[in-house]
């Protein structure tokens, strides 16, 4: 007869335990608890046995056979199944994003970079525009600053304002010397701000002085006015005192000597005639008066003003490291670098110069230095100047660079310390060539090339163009 269990014995017991405690109600629920699954295994879905056939009798092979099938463990009860039929798909889903995640990040990493190195290169240009407006801006003002200033009205005075004079300055006067010829004095003196200053004040103010012949104390940036006061006052004239500036020559310096110490311009001449009474082992003097401000005893000779000025040039020397078998080779440098260089710097590059041009291996310019400063100096009535005459560049005399090949026979001026240093240390550089573009500045430019040199003379004939009074 079937046994139909009530659907509660499947069931005792809290949610998730196994009813352990309560015992089987009959045979057939005791062979449905033998075949439901362990109860170690909580987290697997439950198994429903399939229903027996309702019949009572079984054959007992039968019966063999379904013990021997519980007391096998259940392929269904080790292996759980997939809860739905989406959740395969979903982890794939996954598993495709985390092996695209790596190549996402790189693309991201490539993107960044090349906007990092995109900004980069814009800010880099917009730095070279910027950088060439500024260098532009500069080439533009440097070069035409006289006449960018004369067309806006932006004109600097030419005197310094009254009331900032300070130092303490010199001023030579020798016989002969005109109001020009002060105004350039007094402004390489540092007394007036430029150097038709002085000058120009005498025409404005319809002044004509004489002047006294002498050495005068001033200060350093007085007006015209205050200087032409100084001047006048015999108060501010020293005696038995001396000046020389660098550059002058011999037959310069003993006018300057005869004045300032107040001693006849023959007895000084006469002096400078031999050499060798000085310890001087050349054929004359140049180069050797060593330019500064000297004061002497009223009874001084001009043995011994000339013996002074001759130990101070072996002073410098000496000072600079020349070795005593150099000592003509670096003064006539020297005296070279002086006549062409105004501002520090510039001495140092015309001592390259110097030396790139006497290179053997130079083939530009064939060991011809071509100075202009060594062509005037032949002629006495040349103070100096940027350029010079025909007659001067052809004339075949020992110190004209333009004819014979290396050094001039000996030094053209008195040198100072700065062109005695930049004679034995000259910077390096290429620089073959080198010319003044604006004499009120001294602005200077110095080339490689003679194409450079050429581009660089048309600046200077365009100041000169503009500046007819400048000297030119």
């Amino acid at each position: 007869m079937p046994e139909n269990p009530p659907n509660d014995d499947r069931f005792a017991g809290p949610a998730g335990d196994t009813p352990a405690a309560q015992a089987p109600s009959s045979r057939r629920a005791a062979r449905e608890a033998r075949q439901s699954p362990p109860t170690a295994a909580q987290d697997l879905p439950m198994q429903r046995p399939a229903p027996l056939p309702a019949t009572e009798s079984r054959a007992p092979e039968s019966s063999a056979r379904l013990s021997e099938a519980a007391s096998r463990p259940s392929a269904t009860a080790t292996a759980p199944r997939p809860s739905s039929g989406t959740a395969a798909p979903i982890e794939a889903l996954f598993e495709e994003q985390a092996r695209n995640a790596p190549a996402a990040s790189a693309r991201h990493e490539r993107d960044r970079r090349k906007s990092r190195i995109a900004a980069w290169t814009v800010f880099a240009v917009i730095l070279a525009l910027l950088g060439g407006l500024v260098v532009g801006g500069f080439w533009v003002w440097n070069t035409y600053e006289d006449q960018i200033r004369a067309v806006m009205g932006w004109e600097e005075p030419k005197d310094y304002e009254a009331g900032i004079a300070e130092g303490e300055a010199t001023l030579t006067i020798v016989s002969g010397d005109t109001g020009a010829d002060i105004s350039r004095t007094l402004f390489d003196a540092g007394v007036t701000k430029t150097s038709d200053a002085f000058y120009s004040y005498l025409i404005d103010s319809g002044q004509n002085p004489s002047f006294v012949p002498g050495v005068f104390t001033l200060q350093q940036k007085m007006t015209s006015e205050a200087a032409l006061e100084a001047i006048m006052d015999p108060a501010n004239k020293q005696e038995n005192t001396a000046q020389l500036r660098e550059g002058l020559t011999v037959a310069q310096s003993v006018e300057r000597i005869a004045e300032g110490v107040g001693l006849p311009l023959e007895d000084v001449q006469a002096a400078v005639e031999d050499p060798s009474a000085y310890g001087v082992d050349e054929t004359s003097l140049e180069g050797w008066l060593f330019p500064a401000t000297y004061t002497f005893d009223p009874d001084v000779t001009a043995e011994q003003v000339i013996q002074r000025m001759v130990d101070r040039t072996t002073e410098a020397l000496d000072a600079a490291g020349v070795p005593e078998d150099r000592r003509h080779e670096i003064l006539t440098i020297a005296s070279i670098i002086e006549k062409e260089a105004r501002f520090e710097k510039d001495f140092y590059k015309v001592s390259r110069v110097i030396q790139n041009r006497l290179d053997p291996s130079n083939a530009e310019t064939n060991g011809l230095l071509q100075m202009d400063s060594t062509a005037q100096y032949f002629f006495s009535d040349r103070e100096g100047g940027t350029s010079s005459r025909a007659e001067e560049l052809a004339d075949d005399n020992p110190w004209n660079t333009y004819v014979h090949t290396g050094l001039p026979v000996g030094p053209i001026a008195n040198p100072g310390e700065l062109a005695i240093k930049a004679a034995m240390e000259p910077e390096d550089g290429p620089w073959l060539y080198f010319v003044t573009v604006n004499l009120e500045t001294g602005e200077t430019v110095f080339t490689n090339t003679i194409s450079e040199h050429e581009a660089a003379v048309e600046q200077w004939r365009a100041w000169c163009a503009d500046n007819p009074d400048g000297g030119c």
